[in-house]
């Protein structure tokens, strides 16, 4: 079920009456009611996975109430290898069986051994990258005894399953949202009109900013070689926006929905394309995945605290990692090298907290200075998300090089109606405006139009709804989705 279908526009209406009228001033109910949608909404796409979710629900609920009554370190670290064991073991099946293998033959058959084996046919589970990340910080937290451990099932069933965030996040801890699942709820009436606010804003992002990029974005990709590099480098900056639209907009409709039930998610984007440099651009982007890495995978190893190469090797391991966690193609362990070697230049220098304020701040406009940075870094996340967006490695190497070649100094040409493009360059210029007006709030239009009269902040809102439906009836899935 797509946030951006006529179902979702169904769903959502019957699902917020029953869990506010039924299960008013009854927070188990409104538990029961949360987990009853959330596997609908999660079975809509194929009922079997269904058994997955919940038996990776049950194994960590279960350890996690074993961690709570068990002392002895050898036991409690058996405990975490059960949990650590069945959700990587899981999610390493149906993601990475078939990488693995194919590569396998491959080194083989490189070193003269012909080895025959048939692919597994494995559909990738929605959204299992999201909900497996997520019950294992809980098993790791109660583990470290950072938590303890819940003995409401229901209730952390609903933590695993919550609807709006299950599918592509953010990617929440036990110790945020799972108390939310103790507490009675009442229905606040400004919390759900700021939550349909942003609801409608990542609905913009979504249909009109993302999708309309991503019809010129798959041309220009799809038949790369029959362009200069001037129009390849305009099909990596047309994809750049289709990706932030597509996950920063499907993590605004997530946190608009969440907080019309009286939940709270934390803020996954940070208006990134601000960034001055890639530390901070990693500090606005995805924000619950880098920091999941940086608690549970960095900081473990040692993060930088163990001098310098120890130090580089662990942010080559998080960025190759976080690059492998987004897919099982040699194209994001690229996309994660490259960002490991934009970022040690800056930590080598130890500027890499330098910018942890918002751009900008007490001005209008930004310094040339940070026009520069924000340019060159957006320049360099552009670069990077070729290989993120390519087909295979040979794929995103010729486009790459195709750039830097000397078509890149023709004009760009593209088999598409400038009434098209025209109107596309438009409104990201626009959609970028409303960005930069909105970026010391959680979303753009958290308080765009607040001071404004009636009229005109309606208005507002209208010419949005209204470019909702001139261009809604794609329904395309969130690219997230596949990972």
């Amino acid at each position: 079920m797509l946030f951006n279908s006529i179902d979702f526009a169904i769903f959502l209406p019957i699902v917020f009456t029953l869990y506010w009228y039924l299960g008013k001033n009854n927070v188990r109910l409104q538990n029961y009611i949360v987990v009853l949608a959330s596997y609908f909404f999660y079975g809509s796409w194929d009922w079997r996975f269904l058994l997955l979710i919940l038996f990776s629900t049950l194994v960590d609920y279960s350890v996690g109430r074993r961690l709570g009554i068990e002392e002895r370190p050898n036991k409690r670290k058996f405990l975490l290898w059960i949990s650590l064991i069945v959700n990587l073991g899981m999610l390493g099946f149906f993601k990475y069986f078939n990488f693995f293998q194919d590569n396998f033959i491959a080194a083989f058959t490189f070193m003269g051994r012909d080895i025959q084996a048939n692919s597994l046919n494995i559909i990738l589970p929605v959204g299992i990258s999201f909900y497996t990340f997520q019950t294992l910080s809980y098993t790791i937290d109660v583990y470290k005894k950072r938590l303890n451990p819940t003995r409401d099932l229901m209730a952390f069933t609903a933590f695993v399953s919550f609807f709006p965030q299950l599918v592509a996040g953010p990617i929440e801890r036990a110790s945020h949202l799972l108390p939310q699942f103790y507490k009675d709820r009442i229905f606040d009436y400004s919390k759900a009109v700021d939550g349909m606010r942003q609801i409608l804003w990542g609905l913009f992002k979504k249909i009109v900013i993302a999708d309309n990029a991503a019809q010129l974005a798959n041309e220009i990709f799809n038949n790369s070689s029959d362009y200069p590099g001037s129009t390849l480098l305009l099909g990596a900056i047309f994809f750049a926006f289709q990706i932030y639209g597509d996950f920063s907009g499907y993590s605004d409709i997530a946190i608009g929905t969440a907080r019309l039930f009286g939940i709270d998610l934390r803020q996954n984007f940070a208006f990134p394309y601000f960034s001055r440099d890639i530390a901070e651009f990693w500090r606005r982007w995805h924000i619950s995945l880098s920091s999941w890495f940086k608690d549970y995978l960095y900081i473990p190893l040692g993060g930088s605290r163990n001098g310098k190469w120890l130090s580089i090797r662990n942010i080559f391991i998080i960025f190759l990692v976080s690059g492998f966690w987004h897919g099982a193609n040699w194209t994001f362990i690229v996309w994660g090298g490259l960002h490991a070697l934009f970022y040690l230049p800056i930590f080598l220098f130890k500027i890499n907290r330098k910018n942890t304020d918002v751009v900008a701040s007490d001005n209008i406009f930004p310094t040339f200075l940070e026009l520069y940075q924000m340019i060159f870094t957006f320049g360099l996340t552009t670069l990077a998300w070729i290989f993120f967006r390519a087909n295979d490695l040979n794929h995103g190497i010729s486009y790459f090089l195709t750039i830097f070649s000397s078509s890149f100094f023709t004009l760009p040409r593209i088999n598409y109606s400038k009434m098209l493009i025209l109107p596309l360059i438009a409104m990201i210029i626009g959609f970028i405006f409303i960005e930069w007006i909105g970026r010391k709030d959680k979303y753009a239009i958290e308080k765009i139009g607040l001071v404004w009269k009636k009229k005109y902040r309606m208005a507002f809102y209208y010419s949005l709804f209204f470019m909702l439906f001139l261009f809604l009836g794609k329904d395309q899935e969130f690219i997230y989705f596949q990972f």
